[in-house]
């Protein structure tokens, strides 16, 4: 095996195995210093957005993880601005290129990535096709913007939802499967709604609720 970048591709990974199996071979291989995003997307394929949005949901869906989900967002931010704007296969400006994914992070993403995201992209199945097409890939593009910049907002788990939002979605585009791209939309809708619904009946008043209710969720109340 050689531990250089330029030697780590998943083409042939993925479609035997699917997006687990892509993530895995990029994880075995990395060499001990990581990849930078610019590698590691080259490693997916640079043509398939929705394979480069899913890998990138993965750490943004830890719930209660600050730090690598603001991170990534950004350059998922980019990515799907440009799914939505057409482009033939994506562009990552070099500030955000240059940012390291360590050898165990990956190794972290592709163990995640099977754990919970194994079973759905295996009943995956071509369905619904008009949700998958090109048009609806730039629809879905815009949508995730939306559900990307919720990731920012200032509150405990915030990334969750709208991460596994948009890896649902991605599995779905990469799958052909409407079902899953409808569901991941849903998920990640229903949360924007209750941001905007919190914030609009509570005002400020709502981070602090919100916060409250997460603490005694997870028992830190």
């Amino acid at each position: 095996m050689n531990d250089s970048p330029a030697h780590i591709h998943s083409d042939e990974a993925a479609p035997r195995g699917g997006l687990v199996a892509a993530l895995q071979v990029i994880a075995e291989q990395a060499p001990e210093g990581g990849l930078t995003l610019h590698e590691f997307t080259h490693a997916l394929g640079e043509r398939a957005f929705g394979l480069m949005l899913f890998a990138l949901a993965l750490p943004v869906c830890v719930p209660l993880l600050y730090g690598i989900p603001q991170i990534v967002s950004l350059p998922m931010m980019a990515i799907a601005l440009q799914m939505a704007m057409g482009r033939p296969q994506p562009w990552m400006p070099q500030r955000f290129g240059q940012r390291v994914l360590a050898k165990a992070g990956l190794q972290q993403m592709a163990a995640g990535a099977e754990k919970y995201f194994g079973w759905i992209e295996r009943i995956a199945r071509p369905r619904l096709l008009l949700l998958s097409g090109p048009t609806a890939e730039r629809m879905v593009g815009a949508i995730f913007v939306v559900f990307i910049a919720s990731v920012l907002v200032p509150l405990p788990a915030t990334n969750t939802l709208p991460g596994i939002g948009v890896a649902i979605a991605s599995i779905g585009l990469i799958t052909r499967d409407g079902l899953l791209v409808l569901a991941g939309l849903l998920i990640g809708a229903a949360w924007i709604l209750l941001l905007v619904v919190g914030l609009a009946v509570f005002g400020p008043t709502f981070v602090d609720l919100f916060k409250d209710f997460i603490k005694g969720l997870v028992g830190l109340g």
